[in-house]
């Protein structure tokens, strides 16, 4: 019997709960950087806000703005804004490029409420802004909810007007209204997408009318509330991008508090470790590269997407400081697509293949492939690469699991993975799993979240 025990042992992959893998040290190392994490989801509401915040962190660290022609030497700190809608930085290592560079891309859009270009009016006495939804949710579950508003006017003269609204304990929030339950019986025989329809999404602003005698008297007056706060007129809300987002501050969940509970985990938990894992790097041998790409929750898509040339435009530049063709760069590096994955969830099991689920405290989950249905859409890494990642996080006591999303014909979803690939750069996809994704409010398990962070700065430090 003891020999069978040593041989099964021996053979066979058993997954252990993080916790009972670390010890004091690491749970107060843990608890620490989440500590560090929950401020800076709570300043990055948005894209921009969460490029603005890192790059105040990294100038911190010593980073500067990186311009074509800069010299570019072992251990020098750079980085790249594109538009002030993603990031890219950089710490040069000590080996040429020509042997290519460690590269962690996550995303820092999220799902959210867009203001429509032409977005107030009157009815019936209130106001309201009409929204446009970005991303994959549930519309339902964006009712009664406290918004907040985050986002830039920009003016004819090329002046930008920031507008946040709601964040500060003495703003007012916003709302979309709900039917009571006493007279929901049509709405609940709706299917869930149907509960709400999208033109209905709309956030009310205000019911006090203007003191005079023509119409639209209450839309008159928030519009004259937002013209003696910002200077902006209806007009200027045609080159705004405004968005309206959950007004929930970043809260520890569970009464043992192994959770982190917000809105944005979905990308910006992988974007913070990424992010913290390079400011923490010293001077690593292949240049260490961090990517926060926009636009990934709607395909990758625009100039702040994965799928544009503004990663090629930073890459060459430092390859051309060296010398090196940006094509030979590409084939010698590697790429962890840092997003999250779907954490099993007992209270919905059925959507989800048990064995091969991630799951919370069991570390940093990889997924070989994303996609949909016959891996449509995915990256699908080699088992070479999955076979490096192992290597490099049992090395570094990364504690990691393999993950998969869902079960294969419950539906899917994909990542920047695929585009990074396209680029000849071997490529897999890893980061943390996720419980209510793309709810209003999700979560994360701590323990799962540091390990992100231990996982990406080892990949730096390979």
């Amino acid at each position: 019997m003891s020999d069978n025990k040593e041989l099964r042992e021996k053979l066979f992959y058993e997954q252990k709960n993080g916790y009972d893998l670390i010890g004091t040290d690491e749970r107060i190392a843990l608890e620490e950087f989440c500590e560090g994490y929950k401020v800076y989801l709570d300043n990055a509401r948005t894209e921009r806000e969460a490029v603005s915040e890192a790059i105040r962190l990294a100038e911190a660290e010593g980073f500067v703005p990186y311009t074509y022609g800069m010299e570019v030497k072992p251990g020098m700190k750079l980085y790249r804004s594109n538009r002030g809608k993603s990031l890219m930085l950089a710490v040069v290592g000590s080996k040429s490029l020509a042997e290519g560079c460690n590269i962690a891309a996550a995303h820092i859009d999220a799902p959210r409420l867009d203001l429509k270009q032409i977005p107030l009016h009157e009815d019936s006495e209130f106001a309201y802004f009409r929204t446009h939804y970005y991303g994959g949710i549930k519309k339902y579950q964006w009712l009664a909810v406290p918004l907040e508003l985050h986002g830039v006017v920009t003016l004819k003269n090329g002046e930008n007007v920031e507008i946040v609204i709601g964040k500060d304990p003495s703003d007012p929030q916003l709302v979309i209204t709900d039917v009571l339950p006493h007279l929901a019986k049509d709405q609940l025989s709706k299917g869930a997408m149907d509960i709400i329809a999208a033109e209905r999404m709309n956030i009310l602003l205000g019911s006090i009318p203007y003191d005079d005698e023509g119409s639209d008297r209450v839309k008159l007056a928030v519009m004259s509330l937002l013209n003696d706060t910002y200077g902006i007129t209806e007009e200027d809300f045609l080159s705004a991008e405004i968005q309206a987002v959950p007004s929930y501050p970043t809260r520890d969940v569970g009464l043992d508090r192994s959770f982190v509970g917000g809105y944005g985990h979905d990308d910006r938990v992988c974007a913070y470790c990424e992010l913290k894992a390079i400011l923490d790097l010293d001077k690593p041998e292949h240049t260490a590269v961090c990517i926060l790409a926009d636009k990934e929750e709607i395909g990758s898509e625009g100039t702040s997407g994965m799928q544009s040339q503004a990663f090629e435009c930073f890459m060459e530049d430092l390859c051309d400081a060296q010398g090196v063709a940006l094509r030979h760069c590409f084939a010698n590096s590697f790429c962890l697509s840092a997003d999250v994955c779907n954490a099993y969830d007992p209270m919905f099991a059925e959507i989800s293949e048990k064995r091969s689920n991630a799951k919370c405290n069991y570390g940093m989950g990889i997924l070989k492939f994303t996609g949909k249905a016959g891996k449509g859409g995915t990256n699908d890494a080699d088992a070479e690469t999955v076979g490096k990642l192992r290597r490099i996080f049992d090395d570094n006591n990364v504690v990691w699991q393999m993950g998969a999303l869902g079960k294969v014909d419950q539906g899917g979803g994909g990542t920047v993975a695929l585009f990074m690939s396209r680029r000849n750069i071997a490529t897999i996809d890893a980061g943390v799993p996720v419980l209510s994704m793309h709810a209003p409010f999700e979560l994360v398990s701590k323990f799962d979240t540091y390990m992100t962070y231990k996982g990406v700065k080892a990949i730096y430090e390979d």
